[in-house]
């Protein structure tokens, strides 16, 4: 069975999406779309931006959607039996799985952007990659600490993201290297995403859903809170809502994913980081690019 597979914030890079605009007349006609969509000329940015303005949430999220969106439309044998992505890669996939439109995802995918952007600048928060550690150790470890900061990306055995405040994060980063961490990373982004600190952005992101149609998906989305597959419309709103300050567990997504019959992995949309985690996560399966 084949998996596609859509990554999240922090795999865009200037020129990202420019092959495609120029080669594919639909991608041309979709990148215009989405020009017109926003407001302002996101693929000035992508294109021949810098990696600062790439930075900026409200750019980076729509830029990798559509990067992700596009490709997955102009790929001749975009045939998924199961789909996935990664936090904001949920979006991509949902897209590409036909159970958004192009124009409402996009229009969501920006929504969210905003409303995180808000909510990072409302209260300044972090987060940081933990390394070496097993997941309870981080979990117990966090646990003890008196300040917001949560288990945020469970990426692949071994490497798992936390979210918080700035004090809660350095707090957590010296704990859980005296835990024995190999390394304990603060990571440049804009906020705590995936944590309580969230929870202004999920509310106003649940009602800009609430209000948009989804269709049933031609497969099952295996969905960021809790790895299982979903169909229903109404489930998936409701775990998209959720999403928001809930963890993104990929290890346990991909290992549902390769248990329900996923041998081949296809990575949809910038960089090859999803690829690298599948390949820790279960090395028995093929990993590769569409790009």
């Amino acid at each position: 069975m084949k998996a596609y597979i859509f990554p999240g914030q922090g795999a865009q890079f200037v020129g990202m999406g420019k092959d495609l605009y120029d080669n594919y007349p639909l991608a041309k006609e979709m990148f215009e779309k989405a020009n017109e969509i926003l407001g302002f000329r996101i693929t000035d940015l992508m294109f021949a931006g810098t990696d600062e303005d790439l930075r900026q949430t409200k750019v980076t999220q729509p830029a990798i959607f559509l990067h992700s969106v596009i490709l997955a439309a102009t790929l001749p044998d975009f045939k998924p039996d199961m789909v996935a992505g990664h936090s904001l890669g949920e979006f991509s996939a949902l897209v590409a799985n036909k159970a958004l439109s192009f124009e409402d995802g996009l229009r969501l995918v920006f929504a969210r952007a905003m409303a995180m952007q808000k909510a990072c600048e409302a209260e300044p928060s972090t987060m940081a990659a933990i390394l070496g550690l097993e997941d309870s150790v981080v979990e117990n470890t966090l646990a003890g600490i008196d300040e917001v900061v949560v288990a945020a990306n469970y990426n692949s055995p071994g490497q798992l993201v936390i979210s918080g405040s700035i004090k809660g994060i350095d707090i957590a980063c010296e704990a859980l290297k005296a835990a024995g961490a190999k390394r304990a990373l603060p990571l440049k982004v804009g906020g705590a995403f995936h944590s309580p600190l969230m929870e202004p952005a999920r509310i106003e992101l649940a009602a800009a859903i609430e209000a948009t149609a989804f269709n049933k998906p031609i497969c099952p989305v295996y969905q960021n809170v809790d790895a299982k597959p979903y169909a229903e419309p109404v489930q998936i709103k409701a775990n998209l809502v959720s999403q928001l300050t809930s963890p993104v567990r990929w290890t346990q997504t991909v290992k549902n994913m390769v248990a329900d019959g996923g041998k081949l992995f296809v990575e949809v949309g910038p960089g090859t980081v999803l690829q690298g985690l599948v390949k820790k996560i279960a090395p028995e399966v093929e990993a590769v690019s569409a790009a």
